[in-house]
């Protein structure tokens, strides 16, 4: 038996879903339960997992940008795409504040999540005492909404 066969591995595995951009709690979820972990189990990590990058893109991002360009000319249009990305997402931001931000992260479609909004956020200089609430609560309501199309209401509920 491997080790993402064991219950630890299967965590792990989520965990680390969990964290990568675009796929985020989105596919760590319904793989996480796929795998024989129990629903609430699969989103509590991948909830977790999902936030844990959150803080550090908020801080870092503009630096970690600024360097790639610095050391890289390569990766400029890479960069320059991202943060078309982000200004492209930041129209409900700018509109909605808080709320905004909140819908952006918890809209489980593609394109959104709390990597999209951590970045959004960063370029708006938003402050993280600020931004973290608004992504944290659109985790938790994303995780929701997927666990909720992964298993439906009656496996959730009563189940």
């Amino acid at each position: 038996m491997g080790f993402f066969e064991t219950f630890a591995g299967k965590i792990t595995y989520t965990f680390l879903i969990s964290m990568i951009p675009v796929a985020e709690l989105r596919a760590a979820i319904p793989i996480g339960y796929s795998s024989g972990l129990n629903i609430w189990l699969a989103a509590a990590v991948s909830v977790i997992g999902n936030l844990l990058p959150v803080p550090f893109i908020i801080i870092f991002i503009r630096r970690i940008f600024a360097f790639i360009r610095r050391v890289n000319e390569k990766f400029n249009g890479f960069v320059t795409r991202l943060e078309k990305r982000a200004e492209d997402k930041s129209d409900i931001v700018k509109k909605y504040s808080f709320l905004g931000l909140f819908l952006l992260v918890a809209i489980p479609l593609p394109g959104t999540g709390a990597w999209t909004g951590a970045l959004v956020a960063a370029m708006l200089d938003m402050r993280l005492k600020r931004a973290l609430p608004a992504i944290t609560a659109g985790v938790f309501t994303a995780a929701i909404l997927v666990a909720f199309i992964t298993c439906g209401a009656d496996a959730l509920f009563f189940g």
